[in-house]
């Protein structure tokens, strides 16, 4: 009847069980639960005040009571039913935890406090009265003493690690959180990697927690330090070898690659950091091979257009070595600027052939044919491509303005542009750098040559701010 939701046709069948079994507390429950479920609060306490003058206080019963006080707003009711509880039976921690949740409830702090404490000392490692306490610590908004608590619940074989991971994930989520209370969550921290130093995920956590405080090379200490681990984290690998790339320790990052790819051969990751390990070692025909060997390992074709956008990036490096190569000095290997700038587009064309709307590719195709200012058109289409794929990204709102700028339409450059700087948190020289271009053009010298000089204080090349400014200058002479 009650699966049927047939609840006033159950009601007629418990109050007979009642009657017919009277010395049965189940009977009470379930005939209080019925009337709760049909919307009669009040006919439910009485049932429990039935069950409690037959019966006497049963813990159970006495918990839902408190319930049905307090969804009836009769708190001071349900607080003086605790509080004959915890007479009752003072050598129980929970009804202590019940009452002082009941004080929490009705703002009465101090007594609740008192009542944890009285819980506490009954048992301190309890998990479910530390458990309400850092509850209460919670709904107070006192985080110093919540997270004191959350280190006796760390320290508690009881709670389990998935828990606590999760409780310092919720902790650190807030970067504002993480720099108040920073000295008490590397206390957690550290209690996590003491009580469990080789479970994976507490490595991970405590590595992080590293990372978040600065400490980079504690860090990558400890994920080489599990590096042996048996079975193998692939993800341990992983980040050492980005923190060496990040460190630009190349030789150091390939060795750890060539470490992670005995152990991992088919891995695609892998086999693309070992191509970025020789970017960073300068050998980028090398990497272009290896990511060439790595489309072996790509399952999908978005997979496939990325790594095919990457070999066309590193062609346009091998391009642009070339043609800042002054000396001229003739690479067996090395294929003419030309010729390598040809091997880009194609990889280009073979990336988007793969996943058309590729807006990395899209927006590194348009912006360097705009560079070479050849198939402007085709690069505007690209670039409008791109940037309506994305959400306001600045690097794809300057390629499609450099590109605007490039065919004339120098009224529409500015007005992208202008979008691109001012949503550029990072202020990107080259950004500024074109802005200024742009505005040259459009005969705003001055405020050209403050963009041009703010792009200086970012790091932009001295020698060709310089050049801008004297012929802005001399033209206006």
């Amino acid at each position: 009847l009650i699966l049927a939701e047939r609840y006033r046709e159950a009601l007629d069948v418990y109050r007979r069980l009642q009657v017919e079994y009277p010395k049965e507390p189940d009977n009470y429950r379930l005939l209080a639960a019925l009337y709760e479920q049909n919307d009669d609060p009040y006919m439910a306490l009485a049932t429990l005040d039935s069950a409690e003058m037959r019966f006497g206080r049963i813990p159970y019963l006495s918990a839902m009571k408190r319930q049905l006080l307090i969804a009836t707003r009769q708190t001071d009711k349900a607080i003086d039913e605790a509080r004959a509880l915890v007479e009752e039976v003072p050598y129980e921690a929970a009804h202590h935890v019940a009452l002082a949740e009941l004080y929490g409830i009705s703002g009465k702090d101090s007594l609740a406090l008192a009542e944890y404490d009285c819980a506490l000392k009954i048992d301190s490692t309890d998990i479910r009265t530390l458990m309400s306490l850092a509850d209460f610590h919670t709904t107070k908004r006192n985080y110093r003493r919540l997270l004191e608590v959350t280190r006796r619940l760390f320290e508690s074989d009881d709670m389990p690690l998935e828990t606590k991971i999760r409780r310092f994930e919720q902790f650190t989520s807030d970067i504002n959180f993480y720099r108040q209370y920073y000295f008490q969550l590397n206390d957690l921290a550290s209690t996590l990697a003491i009580r469990y130093p080789n479970d994976p995920r507490v490595v991970e956590l405590y590595a992080g927690h590293l990372i978040a405080s600065g400490e980079l090379d504690r860090a990558l200490a400890l994920y080489k330090l599990h590096l042996a681990d048996r079975p193998p984290v692939k993800s341990f690998f992983q980040a050492v070898i980005d923190i060496e790339s990040y460190q630009q320790h190349a030789d150091s990052m390939m060795h750890y690659v060539g470490r992670a790819l005995e152990l991992f051969p088919r891995d695609l990751d892998l086999h693309l950091a070992r191509g970025n390990a020789f970017i960073r070692l300068k050998e980028p025909e090398k990497a272009i091979r290896t990511y060439r060997q790595s489309l072996r390992y790509a399952e999908t074709d978005s997979l496939r257009s990325v790594i095919w956008g990457m070999i066309g990036d590193t062609w346009y490096q091998v391009a642009e070595e070339g043609r800042n190569d002054t000396a001229k000095v003739k690479r067996p290997r090395s294929k003419s600027p030309r010729k390598a700038l040809k091997a880009c587009y194609d990889a280009y064309d073979r990336s988007l052939g793969y996943w058309r709307d590729n807006a990395l590719v899209l927006n590194n195709y348009a912006y360097f044919l705009s560079l070479e200012e050849r198939d402007l058109e085709k690069a505007l289409a690209m670039a409008s491509r791109a940037t309506a794929l994305t959400d306001n990204n600045p690097t794809y709102l300057d390629t499609h303005a450099w590109v605007l700028f490039k065919l004339g339409r120098v009224d529409e450059a500015r007005k992208i542009m202008q979008q691109a700087v001012a949503l550029d948190a990072q202020e990107s020289a080259a950004l500024l750098v074109h802005y200024g271009d742009i505005l040259k053009a459009l005969g705003e010298n001055f405020m050209a040559e403050i963009y041009w000089r703010k792009a200086l204080e970012k790091g932009y090349d001295a020698g060709r701010i310089e050049r801008r400014i004297t012929e802005s200058k001399a033209k206006k002479e």
